[in-house]
């Protein structure tokens, strides 16, 4: 499976607009951190792909257990992450590259999490083949992201949750309608790619308007 990324290019202006609008996301980031820190409780190795600005790896670190790696293909993203991370005073490797390509050692990780970008990546298969390749075995990984079967009302309800502003709110609707939902996949087609890694298990869980796709090697 492969596809062509259309989505808006995350460099320059549009990689710092959402690092500005993200940050109301703060709780979320938070609340996923501890979830991901107690299931490592006594530290380990974490990989987040495409972690963007940065916020859910820094508040991982926050906890001072673990190691953690971040790998972005945003040049800009990379930069930004790093300056996050200075600011909170707290130690994440944020390296530029491929998910489909990763320049990362085999069964490297203990925990791999991609959160709200797997729906652009032009390679899903081998983004997915190269998570599990960098997992330890008996590491575990998910992939947070919108599913395709959610509803328009769903996700207007969820913006005007997010308390931004009418005209970044109409925005975001805009996109979520005309891009990221067209981009977004079925909670079938994850079954089937997950299905073309040997994990040793996995489960998908549905959300609101999202879904967790959970591996283990």
């Amino acid at each position: 499976m492969q596809k062509a990324y259309r989505g808006m290019g995350m460099e320059g202006s549009i990689a710092r607009w959402y690092d500005r609008t993200t940050r109301r996301d703060m709780p979320e980031f938070q609340r996923q951190a501890k979830q991901f820190d107690e299931m490592l409780p006594n530290g380990g190795d974490i990989l987040e792909v495409a972690p963007g600005p940065g916020f859910l790896s820094i508040e991982l670190a926050k906890y001072g257990r673990h190691r953690i790696t971040g790998l972005d293909i945003s040049q800009t993203f990379v930069e930004i992450a790093r300056g996050n991370a200075e600011a909170a005073r707290v130690k994440v490797d944020f390296r530029l590259g491929n998910a489909s390509k990763m320049p990362l050692a085999d069964s490297s990780f203990d925990f791999v999490v991609c959160r709200a970008a797997f729906k652009n990546f032009s390679e899903p298969v081998r983004a997915i083949a190269e998570m599990h390749r960098v997992l330890r075995p008996g590491g575990k990984g998910v992939i947070i992201d919108l599913r395709r079967e959610a509803s328009m009302s769903m996700i207007s309800s969820y913006v005007d949750r997010m308390g931004v502003n009418v005209w970044n709110g109409l925005f975001m609707k805009l996109v979520f309608r005309f891009l990221l939902i067209r981009r977004a996949y079925t909670i079938p087609q994850f079954r089937d790619m997950l299905a073309r890694v040997p994990f040793s298990r996995t489960w998908i869980e549905a959300n609101e308007v999202g879904l967790e796709a959970w591996f283990e090697k």
